[in-house]
């Protein structure tokens, strides 16, 4: 009986297996459905997102413009910015200043709870500071009172072709459970804190899940563990199997795991490395030893 049975799945496994969708497929050996060719995703709206860029947090108007001018200039084209950073004027200037075509840059700013109250008024100013012409996505930043009517006030400025994508910072699997209903528009991204000591590893297979592309922000740990995180001796020894750096072995994990992502830097040199992450891959056991570090031990309160 043994015997019969071990014949007919060996037998039948191959068709077994090809009757599951090539696309299918393919989403379990990269779940965010990157197209690592043209180092992009295409959103449930369509429109296509760089899988890798700058995250522009705690960076000053000087240091902003500078750090995204050489983003620019290494050939990234995604760049993250927000009201609460007091530096979207200065991303607006280096994007107007690069001469690089505007429809081949991502720029992806976001409204703090404190602009709930009147979004309409905090989405024109977000067009005023920037003056790039149009937000390719707005984020709401996190969770807060209004946070509904303002995702429809950002509905209603897609509308108008003043936003291209929308999407949400700082949702978990309940936030998202019981705000989705309430919008028209289904978010186009979510982006969260995620590196390898706070992998959201319940959180970013859900998000998938439901159509939706997921970014981290932190990758490196955050400020005061970018240096534990970056020594790490099983991320050390990873990134020297592939002559890379552990901040890029970083990276490539998060993008093997369908996590795009927005490294903040405001050195040139970090800037291009961090975009340097194309050219090898993780094999699956490397994969599970950073799935190893998992700490559940989020560094931000959001």
């Amino acid at each position: 009986m043994k015997l019969t049975i071990l014949f007919f799945v060996l037998t039948l496994a191959p068709f077994i297996l090809n009757a599951v969708p090539a696309a299918a497929r393919e989403n379990i050996k990269n779940p965010g459905g990157f197209d690592f060719e043209t180092k992009s995703v295409t959103l449930n709206d369509g429109r296509r997102m760089p899988i890798a860029g700058l995250g522009t947090y705690s960076l000053s108007d000087e240091e902003c413009y500078n750090s995204v001018t050489a983003l620019l200039k290494a050939g990234g084209r995604l760049i993250d910015t927000a009201y609460m950073y007091h530096n979207e004027a200065a991303v607006g200037r280096a994007v107007r200043d690069s001469g690089v075509p505007r429809e081949e840059i991502f720029v992806i700013t976001k409204l703090y709870p404190s602009q709930f109250g009147d979004a309409e008024k905090a989405i024109a100013e977000a067009l005023r500071k920037l003056d790039i012409g149009y937000i390719d996505m707005m984020l709401l930043h996190h969770p807060g009172a209004g946070d509904a009517a303002a995702y429809r006030a950002m509905e209603r400025a897609a509308a108008r072709g003043e936003i291209r994508s929308l999407g949400l910072s700082n949702w978990y699997v309940k936030e998202l459970k019981e705000f989705l209903p309430k919008v028209k528009i289904k978010p186009a991204l979510v982006q969260n804190e995620i590196h390898p000591y706070y992998q959201e590893n319940d959180v970013i297979p859900y998000i998938h899940s439901i159509g939706i592309a997921v970014q981290g922000w932190y990758p490196f740990g955050g400020r005061g563990w970018t240096a534990e995180l970056l020594g790490n001796e099983t991320i050390k020894e990873i990134a020297q199997a592939h002559g890379v750096t552990p901040a890029q072995a970083i990276l490539r994990w998060n993008l093997q795991k369908g996590v795009a992502v927005i490294p903040g830097s405001s050195n040139p040199a970090h800037i291009r490395e961090n975009l340097d992450i194309f050219g090898f891959e993780l094999t699956d056991e490397e994969m599970e030893k950073i799935n190893a570090l998992d700490r559940n031990e989020k560094h931000d309160w959001y």
